[in-house]
């Protein structure tokens, strides 16, 4: 017998090791894994940049009302690496914030060459911002942009500068030989132009060839390790960061935040090759729990039981080590591997609102005014409607979910590999008197130039993502005599800067005001980054839909006419917006004519995107036949002019014999939810402003697993909960925190509790770390 099996598995070990063969691969397909050999190294990070959640101004809608007070959900940065293994490397970093910074860019590059030497600098590192607009301010240069946050936040900047180093240095540490894959998709209902009759004054026959007067197309990046398998996703896409409104107060990434939040949680959930199911992400939060606990008691007579044996004690001393390891998605408690990292970038969204069932008038509720976006002449009444209406976190969910469930079909579908060589290239230029060639028909070229910055009447209208104030219009070539007036107070444009900015009427002639110090910057970064056949265009500003696809398509004709037949039909261009620092909007020179809001932002003047056009030809052009470029002037360093008014922090407390993290407002007793309800608990606390609870949380709850034993659930980081800070004066030292639960339909049945963490300021300065917990209720 034994030697009869000896002979026949000697036999049958070719056919053995055939089936196994086709196993193996079965398994691998149905798995959507993409096995090829590696051509890059590739490298992922993320890291917390969630600023001041308390008395800071938020940037974006330069509404003075608009202060922090709370946390929707955290802000992050998020960075990919492809480098050749012996060759040229790029970084990209794209951050849950308003937009890139020249300081903070700076600052960083500073840190890196530190660390690392001439491996990354200003020409193969990006900075982007997705544009949220409901992220504390202050971390920029320039006096226009830091008017309403009482001048430099030394909080908010460090908050970018610490996150962005930070995820650069894991994404180089985590570089290991991978693959990228590009895919592209088309997303219909998540954005919508909100300047339209500016878009119609573009030529009509330019305008035919495009379907949509906003681009509809999202190209994402799929990154797979060669020993992890896939790692993470960048996509880019054109949509405001406006879904949360003006008035919003909690700290918030907005709905391309949410959906990297989404796809984030859903790999982590799902893995390899699960398409969007409506039940992975109802209603924002991903089902995490469930998959983790299973159901312990079934007898709600015993869940309320064990409930009410945990009732709220005394606030606790505590370490500031406990709110991170206390974090849902804590490195502390995550495996030896690579976590998923997926970034939602912008692109050229200067005209494109998320708000996409029309504008209208919120007194009479009828449509507002097509040229001018007024309701009976008055720009602040015409709003723009999110898909949520009337609540704007169910209008961000919507948006940022749209967004993801094409991100999900690009990521499971992308299987065109890139290849090919990376590489880059990067310039400062001075936009604030730049001659530039203007081809005319006929031959030859008419010499025209850009003028320094200037912001037009329009620009105090607002958009109807965001209404300005008084009786500011969009659509304003004329300006009015009493705000003339005002503006002349300040700084009076001469004649030749009122030539060349026409027709745009002056309101802020930022580009010439020099006190106290620059408020406008003039000398800004162009860059382009190539990893094969995709090519990165990072812009300083937001571009409108045609001014996009207008510098997509000279860059792109570049590359295929120069001879190099590495660039051909393949190719791939994708605009970056808000990239290294700001500079406001860019709109086409018809557009401009018009002056909405965009236009009277474009701020170098009528032939701005045509300069821009320039530039970024003469990159294309190096790029394509291996050539250097001139490095250009340096912009200024301001950080030692910077003026900050925001008052500090004097000290905490609290009323006698009450202790931080007491409850102030608990849980009813014997308390019983539903999924859908939404559960209330308020906290004696302290001002967020004394620890930023960086990679930790304020806000927890926590799951009941056992008898006893307590195991996180959600946090600052799920769509589903919101810290909401507040004092009962400005003055006050006394604060409270409230902490909303709606819970999700996905949530678990079990016994739950709420918990805070915060850090209060003692009379002399020190800091003491404490947490607090709300009686424990049951979920049905």
């Amino acid at each position: 017998m034994e030697l009869f099996s000896a002979f026949d598995l000697n036999l049958r070990r070719p056919f053995w090791f055939l089936i196994s063969l086709v196993f193996l691969l079965l398994t691998l397909l149905n798995s959507r894994v993409v096995l090829s050999d590696p051509d890059y190294l590739i490298g992922l990070g993320t890291y917390d940049i969630t600023g001041p959640a308390a008395d800071v101004n938020m940037m974006g809608y330069a509404n003075t009302d608009q202060i922090a007070s709370g946390v929707h959900f955290r802000l992050r940065a998020r960075a990919f690496i492809a480098a050749e293994p012996e060759g040229n490397r790029v970084v990209f970093v794209n951050l849950d914030a308003c937009m890139a910074s020249q300081l903070v860019t700076a600052r960083v590059i500073e840190r890196l060459k530190a660390r690392y030497g001439d491996l990354y600098t200003e020409k193969n590192v990006a900075i982007s911002g997705i544009h949220s607009h409901a992220g504390p301010g202050g971390y920029l240069q320039y006096v226009v942009y830091i008017v309403t946050s009482l001048g430099f936040v030394r909080q908010s900047f460090d908050a970018l500068v610490d996150g962005i180093e930070k995820c650069i240095i894991q994404a180089h540490e985590n570089l290991h030989p991978g693959s990228i894959f590009v895919n592209k998709g088309e997303i219909l209902d998540a954005g919508a132009n909100r300047s339209p009759s500016a878009y119609l004054n573009n030529p009509a026959e330019e305008r035919s060839k495009y379907k949509y007067d906003v681009d509809t197309e999202m190209t994402l990046l799929k990154f797979v390790d060669t020993e992890w398998g896939p790692v993470g996703s960048f996509n880019w896409f054109a949509t405001h960061g406006t879904s949360m409104s003006r008035t919003n107060s909690l700290i918030s990434g907005d709905n391309k935040g949410a959906a990297a939040r989404f796809m984030e949680d859903w790999f982590q959930q799902n893995g390899i090759g699960n398409s969007y199911s409506d039940e992975s992400v109802a209603d924002g939060t991903p089902r995490r729990v469930s998959n983790i606990i299973p159901d312990m008691h079934d007898n709600h007579h015993e869940l309320l039981e064990l409930a009410a044996s945990f009732q709220s004690p005394s606030g606790q001393p505590a370490t500031k080590i406990l709110s991170i390891a206390k974090r849902v998605r804590s490195a502390l408690r995550q495996a030896d591997k690579p976590g998923f990292v997926s970034a939602f970038c912008q692109s050229n969204c200067g005209d494109v609102s998320p708000n996409v069932l029309g504008t209208f008038c919120v007194d009479t509720g009828l449509p507002c005014d097509f040229n001018h976006s007024t309701c009976g002449g008055k720009n602040e009444l015409c709003y723009g409607r999110g898909p949520g209406y009337p609540d704007e976190f169910e209008s961000t969910r919507i948006i940022g979910e749209r967004q993801f469930r094409k991100a999900v079909d690009l990521f499971n579908t992308a299987s065109e590999k890139l290849n090919g060589k990376i590489d880059h290239r990067h310039s400062f230029v001075d936009f604030s008197q730049l001659e530039v060639a203007l081809p005319k028909q006929g031959g030859g070229s008419d010499l025209v130039k850009t003028c320094p910055a200037a912001m037009g009447f329009a620009f105090a209208a607002g958009t109807t993502d965001g209404p300005g104030a008084f009786d500011f219009k969009q659509g304003d070539n004329e300006g009015n005599a009493f705000w003339k007036l005002v503006r002349n107070f300040l700084k009076t444009p001469g004649k030749e800067q009122v030539d060349c900015q026409h027709p745009k009427p002056i309101l802020l002639d930022t580009g010439e005001m020099k006190k106290p110090y620059d408020w406008a910057p003039s000398i800004l970064p162009i860059q382009i980054l190539r990893i094969g056949q995709l090519v990165i265009l990072s812009v300083p500003g937001e571009f409108t839909t045609m001014a996009g696809r207008r510098l997509r398509e000279a860059v792109k004709t570049v590359l295929m006419s120069s001879g190099n037949s590495e660039f051909n039909s393949d190719i791939h261009v994708v605009i970056a917006g808000l990239t290294n620092t700001y500079s406001q909007y860019v709109t086409t020179f018809e557009e401009y004519e018009v002056q909405r809001y965009e236009g009277a932002s474009t701020l170098f003047g009528p032939h701005t995107l045509s300069a821009y056009i320039q530039e970024f030809k003469k990159l294309a052009t190096a790029l394509a036949n291996g050539q250097s470029v001139e490095p250009g002037p340096q912009p200024p360093d301001l950080l030692d002019k910077q003026i900050s008014l925001l008052t500090p922090v004097v000290m905490d407390a609290t009323p006698p014999g009450v202790h931080f993290g007491d409850c102030s407002s608990d849980v009813p007793q014997n308390s019983t939810f539903k999924r859908g309800d939404t559960v209330t608990v308020v906290f004696w606390s302290a001002c967020p402003r004394n620890d930023l609870m960086t990679e930790g949380t304020f806000s927890l709850v926590e799951i009941l697993q056992g008898k006893e034993s307590w195991f996180p659930a959600y946090d600052d980081d799920d769509f589903c909960l919101r810290f909401k800070w507040s004092r009962p004066s400005k003055l006050s030292t006394r604060s409270q925190a409230a902490i909303e639960w709606r819970i999700p339909q996905s949530a678990s049945p079990g016994v739950y509790r709420i918990r805070h963490f915060g850090a209060a300021k003692g009379l002399l300065g020190s800091i003491s770390h404490f947490t607090g917990s709300s009686s424990a209720f049951v979920v049905t």
